[in-house]
């Protein structure tokens, strides 16, 4: 063999090992970037179902004539500026997740006073509509603590993959950056406070 041959070799070996290293890295960040496209997408559907039960929920309240309507301003505000919140899932910094949460946040609390406030009328607590509405707020609550779960169960592999050494640097050159996990609430850790009037009957 001829000796000008071997360095040769050498470097066609090396530069091939670095491009199948390359083409694997970005296949497979590419592949767990579409998982948290995915569970984002979920997380965004669960709290849109949300949205619209609470729109249903605020129409049925607003049948009892004597409700308080700074309880329903306060929901009605809510829910408009969470649903004007949009997150691009292939770019979610820690900022825009945490500004989405305590937004999501605020809606959540503004729902707890509503539903806390119509333990003072019998008839709205004995209407129907309302009641199939409340259980289907519940049933939704779960499917979204399920889907944010899921969504940092999809985050966790993603950022393994971009996040450890050597990978961390072809993530730099192909733009693949870490991703935010989802947090609790804000205020979350905090049981909320009740408390029932009853000595204001309606």
């Amino acid at each position: 063999m001829k000796k000008w041959l071997l360095p040769l070799i050498i470097i066609v070996v090396v530069v091939f090992g670095i491009y199948s290293w390359a083409v694997g890295f970005n296949n497979t960040a590419v592949k767990l970037n579409e998982n948290v496209s995915e569970s984002w997408g979920n997380v965004q559907t669960a709290y849109q179902r949300r949205s619209d039960l609470i729109g249903n929920l605020v129409n049925t309240v607003k049948g009892a004539a004597d409700f308080e309507k700074s309880t329903l301003t306060s929901v009605i505000e809510a829910r408009a500026k969470a649903t004007s919140v949009t997150i691009d899932p292939s770019n979610i910094t820690p900022e825009q997740l945490a500004n989405f949460n305590k937004i999501q946040g605020g809606l959540s609390g503004a729902l707890k006073s509503l539903l806390v406030t119509v333990e003072r009328y019998p008839d709205l607590k004995a209407n129907q509509s309302f009641l199939k509405l409340q259980d289907e707020l519940a049933s939704t609550e779960n499917q979204i603590l399920t889907a944010r779960t899921r969504f940092n169960e999809a985050i966790k592999p993603y950022n393994n993959h971009v996040k450890t050494f050597p990978n961390s640097i072809l993530a730099s050159i192909f733009n693949f950056e870490g991703k935010a996990y989802f947090d609790s609430e804000p205020g979350a850790e905090k049981a909320p406070e009740v408390k029932f009037d009853f000595n204001n009957k309606k």
